[in-house]
């Protein structure tokens, strides 16, 4: 039997094996702790970060009162997407790391939809 880590890991792998992000779309990683949440676009062409986000951040760190909530993954959803515009990025491929879309995921991504990305 699977541990709970093996299973997101083949969820992570089947969800992967299905989306790449380009210059043009990058990808939209997410990575949900249990402290704290973290995103990236991804261009997987070069294999580079183009924009990054987290509740670390500079920007956010001390405002965001509990990181690991979902008013949390919301602030960190609206930096990215403001990184993100400036840069002149707004389609993303949204990856959600194997992760269910429900909670923080569900509400990063409607955060971010919100706030200007196309996904």
């Amino acid at each position: 039997m699977r541990t709970s880590d093996e299973k997101l890991q083949f969820r992570k792998k089947r969800v992967r094996s299905k989306i790449s992000g380009s210059v043009q779309r990058p990808r939209l990683n997410i990575y949900r702790g249990h402290r704290n949440i973290y995103a990236q676009l991804i261009d997987d062409v070069l294999g580079v970060t183009l924009v990054s986000a987290s509740t670390l951040s500079p920007e956010l760190k001390g405002k965001v009162k509990s990181p690991d909530t979902i008013e949390g993954a919301k602030a960190v959803a609206t930096l990215i997407a403001k990184k993100a515009l400036e840069k002149g990025l707004n389609k993303v491929v949204f990856d959600r790391s194997g992760n269910i879309y429900h909670g923080r995921v569900k509400a990063f991504a409607e955060a971010a939809r919100a706030a200007g990305l196309e996904f």
